[in-house]
């Protein structure tokens, strides 16, 4: 009943920004924290940062800077706003969400990815 659905991807110049939304629909009791993931060809999945029920975020290093997340509680939505993007970041990324929901236990849900594709 819980789905987590992302938008926003899609192919920008480099230099360019996107702004990539994750949303929850369904039976969601608590969305608590949430984390954005990328993957790109041939590399593992790496995380990007998260953010907390209470708004508190955090970032990989190596993301810091040009990558923000923000969560708009009224409209179980979370943002990953993308700035400066470079070439090497051409991935897919992942919204990943931990969820209470109908049977009143968190479950660890994933969207179904989007892909960012940057051109130089």
């Amino acid at each position: 009943q819980v789905q987590l659905v992302e938008s926003g991807g899609g192919l920008v110049q480099a230099g360019g920004s996107l702004r990539l939304s994750c949303v929850a629909s369904g039976t969601v009791f608590s969305l608590n924290t949430v984390r954005w993931y990328v993957q790109a060809p041939g590399r593992q999945r790496e995380l990007v940062g998260y953010i907390t029920s209470g708004g508190s975020t955090d970032y990989t290093d190596s993301w810091k800077g040009r990558f923000t997340i923000s969560r708009d509680n009224a409209r179980k939505t979370v943002y990953l706003q993308m700035n400066s993007l470079k070439p090497e970041d051409t991935a897919v990324y992942y919204c990943n969400a931990d969820i209470v929901d109908h049977t009143h236990r968190e479950y660890d849900y994933w969207g179904q990815g989007t892909q960012v594709t940057v051109s130089s």
